[in-house]
């Protein structure tokens, strides 16, 4: 069993005849492309199945492309105005499972309707909206054992253990799942908390010094993630946290979700 991803890229406006059967004159900023004012969305749809032994393709990504736009962004260009990203999400997780259900599983079909803000829903969980929000913050740090000498600490951290500290422009993406749209927190809420909670207390701080949960504890991206983790967890009800991710660099993140 093998898993491909496609990304779809698209403006959703009304179609004129033939046009998604017309060449494409940008697939990688989108097509169909904005001719107007309208949404424009990215969309990743993941199939599982077996290899074609003789094409060594799972599908052709040129008939996904095709599917997906038939099957979804022109329906849903004349739909989007009476939904929410979570009803667009979940209409584009239907009509797509079903242009595909003779031949694959549509294991994940993920829509972001915002550079920050992106909504997922899994085969496997039957299916569960998975909403992901990303928020930044700017925050310096010293990477420092307090049990260990000054010089097994330089040893091991480097220049991360200087004095003085150091910053990063973190970046954390929070998602929440529920299994229906009536029981997913509000995306006013949802910032609003992780604000409250997380930036507000992180944001333009020494996190070693004004930080109370690092005090004791060295504030690694890992240990970030945990404490932010802790600092939401039961907060955005109805939904249920499902996991933290802070990346410190665009290299370099980590990921919790829960002990």
């Amino acid at each position: 069993m093998i898993c491909l991803t496609r990304e779809i890229r698209c403006c959703l406006i009304p179609q004129p005849q033939g046009l998604v059967d017309g060449a494409v004159s940008n697939s990688w900023g989108g097509w169909p492309s904005a001719s107007d004012l309208a949404p424009y969305i990215t969309l990743q749809c993941s199939l599982s199945g077996e290899i074609d032994g003789q094409q060594g393709y799972l599908c052709n990504v040129k008939e996904i492309d095709e599917r997906i736009r038939r099957n979804f962004v022109v329906p849903a260009a004349d739909r989007w105005r009476s939904m929410n990203p979570l009803s667009l999400a979940r209409f584009a997780f239907e009509e797509i499972s079903k242009a595909f259900s003779d031949e694959f599983v549509v294991s994940e079909v993920m829509i972001k309707t915002t550079p920050t803000l992106s909504v997922a829903i899994r085969e496997k969980d039957s299916p569960m909206l998975r909403v992901t929000q990303q928020f930044e913050f700017s925050a310096s740090h010293r990477l420092h054992n307090p049990d260990l000498s000054d010089e097994e600490n330089l040893r091991l951290y480097g220049k991360c253990n200087n004095p003085l500290g150091h910053g990063h422009n973190y970046v954390v993406d929070v998602t929440v799942t529920a299994p229906h749209e009536s029981e997913m927190i509000s995306l006013t809420q949802f910032e609003q908390i992780v604000k409250q909670q997380v930036i507000d207390r992180l944001d333009h701080k020494y996190l070693n010094i004004e930080v109370e949960q690092f005090h004791k504890l060295n504030p690694s991206v890992e240990n970030i993630a945990v404490v932010i983790w802790r600092l939401l967890e039961n907060r955005l009800t109805p939904s249920v946290l499902d996991r933290v991710r802070v990346y410190e660099t665009p290299k370099t993140w980590a990921d919790y979700g829960g002990p």
